[in-house]
């Protein structure tokens, strides 16, 4: 990266310039070579297999690790890679309190695969400090939070959790992956790892799979680097040079989600067909005020619902412009049911209970002109 004194834009827009000192190449190379040639025995040119590192990785972990500002980035082969090695950092009887408001694909893994080997779960509301502190017990190791949630987005206190984990000896987990480190900073919370979905913001072309954990201290990230290298859930070169080159448009990117996204909210919010609008960054929304003093936007996710599950699927039938597709974050707008899609592992009773119902649906805004997008909700809709 560029000398730290520029603007954190700067820096992400020069990642890897000047790098490549033999050719002087703007764009820094893709290393595709699995293995590298030794100078002599005992000796290493600081790379020998590129599940263990790679020059095309380094840049971008390094360039990740600065941009949210820990002392170690590491890049999976996908957002559930990063969050599988992450939770082989704990050991059989390891309790974790879990924000109830996220990804489905999150739940699935724990309640699926880590139960099977003994780590347990409590899922509750982590936007309230003490429905987490009744969950707490002796075997509790970590509080893993999604903030804002997904898909009803939540909004929890990342300075309150902070304090409690510290005050209890947890790891303090946040997945940044809605906003990113340019509109939310938790390491300044105190947050231990820092998680992305790579896949959604931060590759931002619907193009690209891949995941992202940040520690904040060097000794942790040592730690879940072996648990990488072991378990080999690498993100390829020629994908982390893609990602180094979308990287560079992310405060571009971010700045037009956020913008579509305030617009399109209260839009929605005026809609005689939309009984409910959830977005931070409307002023109705219970963590509006939390999310303004915590964050520097409140970025391109919002829910909202119809009246009923077939006036749902009516709309995702009529939209023409915007995706019914899966996934965030990238520059086309696309729109999900999260009860079917991104949340179908979660059980019935409990997606009932969370309101994650099939009237609910999630529109990932994109940079698409905005009253385009208004244009094609509107049609739907009608």
């Amino acid at each position: 990266m560029p000398q730290t004194s520029h603007a954190r834009d700067t820096r992400l827009v020069q990642l890897g310039v000047g790098r490549d000192e033999r050719t002087g190449g703007i764009s820094f190379p893709i290393y595709p070579s699995s293995t590298y040639r030794h100078p002599a025995v005992g000796e290493s040119t600081g790379y020998d297999y590129t599940r263990s590192g790679n020059p095309t990785r380094q840049l971008l972990e390094e360039g990740l690790a600065e941009l949210e500002g820990g002392a170690r980035g590491l890049a999976f082969a996908s957002g559930m890679a990063a969050l599988t090695t992450l939770f082989l950092h704990f050991s059989a009887g390891d309790h974790l309190i879990v924000s109830e408001d996220l990804y489905g694909g999150t739940y699935r893994v724990l309640d699926q695969v880590f139960a099977k080997f003994g780590l347990r779960t409590s899922y509750v509301d982590t936007t309230d400090l003490a429905t987490v502190e009744r969950a707490l017990t002796p075997k509790t190791k970590a509080l893993l939070i999604e903030t804002p949630g997904n898909p009803l987005l939540g909004v929890a206190d990342l300075a309150t959790l902070g304090t409690f984990c510290r005050s209890h000896g947890l790891l303090f987990l946040v997945d940044n992956t809605f906003l990113t480190p340019l509109l939310q900073r938790p390491f300044d919370f105190g947050a231990d790892v820092v998680i992305h979905s790579g896949t959604k913001y931060l590759s931002g072309h619907n193009d690209l799979c891949a995941g992202v954990l940040i520690a904040r201290e060097a000794t942790l990230g040592d730690r879940l680097y072996f648990l990488q290298n072991s378990t080999g859930g690498i993100l390829p070169p020629q994908d982390c040079w893609l990602l180094i080159r979308s990287l560079k448009t992310l405060p571009l990117r971010m700045e037009r989600h956020s913008h579509n996204a305030l617009i399109v909210a209260r839009w929605l919010q005026q809609h005689p067909a939309v009984s409910a609008v959830y977005y931070p960054g409307l002023e109705s929304h219970p963590g509006h005020e939390l999310s303004k003093k915590q964050t520097s936007g409140f970025g391109g996710m919002l829910s909202f619902r119809v009246e009923s599950p077939e006036a749902a699927c009516n709309v995702l039938k009529r939209l023409r412009l915007i995706s019914f597709a899966e996934s965030l974050g990238g520059v086309e707008s696309l729109m999900t049911l999260p009860a079917v899609q991104t949340h179908g592992d979660v059980p019935p009773q409990e997606r009932a209970r969370l309101g994650i119902c099939e009237s609910l649906l999630r529109l990932s805004v994109g940079v698409e002109d905005v009253a385009d997008i208004i244009a094609d909700l509107a049609q739907a809709l009608a």
